[in-house]
């Protein structure tokens, strides 16, 4: 039987508990080297996440375009995440867990986080508006396609974009939890694939990925203006917001428990 030790706010599991904790102190050690980092590092790494996930959205745009079916695009477009992941670099919102979990642990402050978060959106953005126009100019039989696909996100409700922006905040979070939380590559593939597939097949709503979709459908010729992404854009982010930090980083600092967090601090006593 699993014995539960009851201490203060926390509560643990004897068998398991050390998982968690191993999980948590990697996910700090990430976050405070995020951090840390210098303005060039900081921006060649967020450029380099935009160009990754490009990747992905070619291997989605061909797949549809050849297939005409989103559930196969959506495995394709796994390919981004797994770029993503392997070449170290890093989403926008793969931030909303990470480094927040560095501060949480004073391992950060807030003003680092809120530099890391703004340059990171922005040079994926710069990165991704690139690397889809590079697609889109190589392949131009791959315009309607793009069309097709950016059209569906920019022509959503905006309640229902909400709705799956908190989704997508969700998805991509937990996805940069679980990588966190095993040291095998093939379960972190696994994870990759699985996130990609319910991002693009669940038409959920992350700020990058949409971004890029809405850019290449602009790139194409679309029937509707930046403007329009921009207005996109700021409902996701929102969204992405309440999902991936309220339901699932909040969540999760109260799963590790104030104890674990303590001891990460500096100068925190670990038993």
């Amino acid at each position: 039987m699993v014995t539960r030790v009851l201490e203060d706010d926390d509560v643990e599991l004897q068998d398991g508990g050390s998982e968690l904790t191993q999980t948590f102190e990697r996910t700090v050690a990430d976050g405070e080297y995020r951090l840390s980092r210098s303005w060039r590092n900081l921006l060649a790494t967020g450029l380099v996440g935009g160009l990754d996930v490009g990747i992905g959205i070619l291997a989605l745009l061909i797949i549809q375009a050849e297939t005409g079916s989103i559930l196969l695009g959506g495995l394709g477009f796994g390919i981004g995440l797994i770029c993503l992941f392997l070449a170290q670099s890093e989403l926008f919102t793969e931030n909303f867990l990470v480094p927040v979990a560095a501060v949480t642990a004073r391992r950060g402050t807030a003003g680092q986080l809120l530099r890391l978060w703004g340059g990171t959106a922005v040079m994926n953005l710069a990165g991704g508006w690139l690397m889809t126009g590079l697609i889109l100019a190589g392949h131009p039989a791959l315009e309607k396609t793009a069309r097709d696909l950016g059209s569906k996100y920019a022509g959503l409700p905006a309640g229902r974009l909400f709705v799956l922006s908190i989704l997508g905040g969700i998805v991509i979070t937990l996805m940069t939890w679980m990588e966190r939380a095993t040291e095998s590559m093939p379960a972190k593939l696994v994870v990759a694939v699985s996130s990609g597939f319910l991002l693009i097949a669940g038409t959920l709503s992350h700020t990058i990925v949409a971004s890029l979709l809405l850019f290449a459908a602009l790139h194409a010729g679309a029937p509707f203006g930046y403007l329009d992404w921009l207005e996109v854009a700021g409902t996701v982010t929102a969204g992405n917001l309440v999902g991936g930090l309220g339901l699932v980083t909040l969540l999760r600092l109260v799963q590790v428990g104030s104890r674990r967090i303590e001891q990460e601090q500096p100068g925190g006593r670990r038993d």
